[in-house]
């Protein structure tokens, strides 16, 4: 590439080269156009594309080059950034002419070779440009600041720990507990609750369950006026089985009796 250069910019090949188109052996090359929107045929922007792109290519590889001064470096890589530009508009323009959309199916190679200083967004620094003065300091500053963690970074360090799994295994939590239980016990031992200490929410206002306290208060009341003994927990089960057995015989029995009395009376005729 650079022997092709090198021939080019001699005088004697220029002059073969004016001498050709004299004679209409040769047509002399076609300068790209400065403004993309003035192109309206889609191969010859197709062409001008790839021209771009292989200018691109060439001064990327040639900014590596350790021999270029810094303002050589700097002026490399501006030229760059004029070319990135370019080939943008390209791009746009081959996508208005119905051509194919670069921005989705082309790969990034040219753009990932540059890169950006934070709020200078749109200019990148190539090869060595990376490395004048005054750019690295920038890069250092970027790279001193908090990197943000993703979803998934932060999903990497939760493990059986953060849940709890393995918190009893150096035993301190046990023996907490141990003590916290038994303290709770030796308070519930030295408090004694009275009738009135429960809440009118816990109190159940229930017919059947007043009636049967009514009835074990009779019954023990019958048996202490007797003389007899308390009635053990037991004995009250009992009778307040008894007690319900009894009442729902005279609800339901009852009920049975009076409507064979009714169907007797209408087969008889009384009723």
């Amino acid at each position: 590439m650079a022997r092709n250069e090198e021939k080019a910019q001699s005088m004697l090949y220029r002059f073969r080269e004016a001498q050709a188109a004299e004679l209409g052996l040769s047509r002399p090359q076609k300068k790209r156009p400065a403004v993309a929107s003035e192109v309206r045929n889609l191969p010859e922007s197709e062409k001008w594309r790839r021209q771009v792109l292989s200018e691109i290519s060439r001064k990327v590889s040639k900014i590596q080059d350790t021999g270029l001064s810094d303002y050589q470096v700097r002026d490399l890589n501006d030229e760059i950034n004029k070319l990135m530009r370019e080939k943008l508009a390209w791009e746009h323009r081959i996508k208005e002419l119905g051509g194919p959309d670069y921005f989705r199916i082309a790969p990034k190679l040219m753009d990932q070779e540059g890169r950006e200083v934070p709020g200078n967004r749109g200019y990148k620094y190539f090869g060595r440009a990376k490395d004048l003065p005054g750019v690295r300091e920038l890069f250092e500053q970027e790279a001193h600041e908090p990197v943000k963690k993703t979803r998934q970074d932060l999903y990497r360090n939760v493990d059986a720990d953060y849940y709890g799994y393995r918190d009893e295994e150096d035993g301190s939590l046990l023996e907490y507990e141990a003590a916290r239980e038994k303290e709770l016990l030796d308070q519930s031992k030295d408090i004694s609750y009275q009738p009135d200490d429960v809440p009118d929410e816990m109190q159940v206002d229930d017919e059947d369950t007043r009636t049967q306290q009514t009835d074990v208060n009779g019954a023990i009341s019958d048996n202490l006026a007797k003389g007899a003994a308390v009635p053990t927990q037991q004995e009250i089960e009992q009778i307040l089985v008894q007690r319900r057995r009894q009442q729902l015989l005279d609800r339901y029995v009852s009920q049975d009796i009076e409507e064979n009395e009714k169907e007797t009376k209408q087969l008889t005729g009384l009723a």
